[in-house]
């Protein structure tokens, strides 16, 4: 996590360059910094040396020698921010809250909080500047407040990989539904596309481009008989893997940019059909003009329609996917299809957590009540693959503590619950007393003091990460 800067000057290049790009690394440059860091670091020890006393050399590990200073560490170096959203029983937000009514805790030990904003009707109240955290040997300058009062942040992000070519004009109007209903006048935000919409636009205020990006908008997903007919390996479709993994590295490097804002509600708009890596395995078998008459024909003969010697008669040299040893041996892998795409799934919420930044969901196909007239598979396939796709939204809507429009068609009052979500919360800072860097991933959980008996809900966040180190 990051000490907060109280700015969102950061959030004008946020999507400036959102597709991966590598940089070489200066080495006099990063000489220059050893050189400084190693002088910095030796007028500290300098200092405090002449300070301290001398400590006897008698000492062995882990004994504390009476009468001699023992040395301080401070925990709180790392800033952790989360909203909170608080409704009554009857889904009213509570703005009246202080910063005594709330309990957070990180991993079960609770933590003391060091400020509350809330943020009601979209304005900011009782926002103040933290102080840095105290650091022995170094003295910061205090920070300045700025002027800069943007309300929300949005990401619009239009997964065109995986919307369907034919829906299109459905995801178009669904876009613009966004665009009438959610982004507002004083919102700052961005669009960008993960395949061939080639839509990327700046963080900007102008609401016009957003209009302008929904006539760009064009699915270039696959559709279930090219799934079928595709190339897989042992871990599942080939080309599906594929966009996936372009589609998760796009917007984790968006979200590794919105980790520069603090203090800003800031929301990951996700515009898909979901994601399966493994879709229609039995389809896929028998994909083959000659499978699929071999597997006609077994059923017959299991059916009691024709003998085993006619079958014998035309299909005795085609062997069974179900049972070939080399078919079975190929889709071992894909047995673990679904706990691969969860574990992806996983890593980008935990991208979004530490950015402090919920996903809402939205699946254009919206309700699905059967299949469709043109799609030629078992019933138990659909329903597996439709139920696969819509798991995965609701995962990443889930585990960011935001909402996933799946399988719905009410968009607009979706919409307008969302705009209620993200103009009334709090947001509650603390300083971690965990100074452990190994514990990577924590869990958090905020509570309401005295108000146990009451009907309320309270939505926040449920863990965050902490960003990597250097190798």
């Amino acid at each position: 996590m990051h000490a907060p800067t109280n700015s969102v000057d950061s959030g004008f290049a946020i999507i400036k360059h959102m597709r991966p790009k590598f940089s070489r690394r200066h080495s006099g440059v990063g000489a220059a910094v050893i050189v400084a860091t190693v002088a910095c670091s030796a007028l500290v020890l300098a200092q405090t040396s002449r300070q301290r006393p001398p400590e006897p050399t008698a000492t062995s590990v882990g004994q504390i020698q009476q009468g001699v200073p023992q040395p301080t560490f401070r925990a709180g170096v790392i800033l952790v921010t989360t909203d909170v959203i608080v409704r009554d029983r009857d889904g009213v937000f509570m703005p009246d809250l202080g910063k005594d009514d709330f309990r957070i805790f990180e991993d079960g030990v609770e933590q003391e909080i060091v400020e509350l904003v809330l943020v009601h009707g979209g304005r900011v109240y009782n926002q103040l500047v933290l102080p840095s955290p105290v650091q022995e040997g170094i003295i910061l300058p205090s920070s300045r407040p700025t002027d800069d009062t943007a309300g929300r942040i949005f990401v619009v992000f239009i997964d065109d990989l995986h919307l369907v070519t034919s829906s299109t004009p459905k995801v178009r109007q669904v876009v613009k539904m966004i665009a009438d209903n959610l982004v507002h006048e004083g919102d700052l935000f961005g669009i960008i596309s993960t395949g061939p919409s080639s839509i990327s636009i700046d963080m900007t205020y102008d609401r016009t481009l957003l209009y302008e990006a929904v006539d760009r908008i064009m699915g270039d997903g696959l559709s279930v008989r090219e799934m079928i007919m595709s190339q897989d390996n042992s871990r599942g479709v080939t080309e599906l893997l594929y966009r996936a993994h372009v589609a998760f590295k796009t917007a984790r490097e968006v979200l590794r940019n919105l980790e520069q804002v603090t203090n800003r509600r800031k929301v990951f708009i996700y515009v898909s059909n979901g994601y399966d890596f493994n879709p229609f395995p039995e389809s896929r078998m028998y994909s083959g003009l000659l499978e699929q008459q071999a597997r006609a024909a077994r059923n017959q003969l299991n059916s009691g329609q024709i003998t085993q010697a006619e079958f014998d008669d035309s299909y005795a040299g085609i062997p069974d996917p179900l049972t070939d040893p080399f078919e079975v041996l190929q889709r071992q892998g894909q047995q673990f299809a679904f706990a691969d795409l969860s574990a992806e799934l996983a890593e980008l919420t935990r991208v979004a957590n530490r950015a402090n930044t919920s996903f809402y969901v939205f699946d254009p196909r919206g309700l699905i009540a059967g299949m469709p007239i043109d799609v030629d598979v078992p019933a138990a396939e659909w329903s597996d693959f439709i139920f696969k796709t819509q798991s995965s939204l609701r995962m990443l809507a889930e585990l960011t503590g935001g909402m996933a429009v799946v399988n719905r068609n009410d968009f607009v009052d979706a919409l307008r619950q969302i705009d209620a979500e993200t103009s009334d919360y709090y947001i509650v800072s603390f300083y971690s007393s965990n100074p452990d860097p190994t514990v990577r991933t924590r869990r958090l959980r905020v509570e309401l003091v005295g108000r146990e008996d009451e009907d309320i809900n309270v939505r926040s966040r449920t863990q965050y990460t902490l960003p990597r180190g250097p190798a």
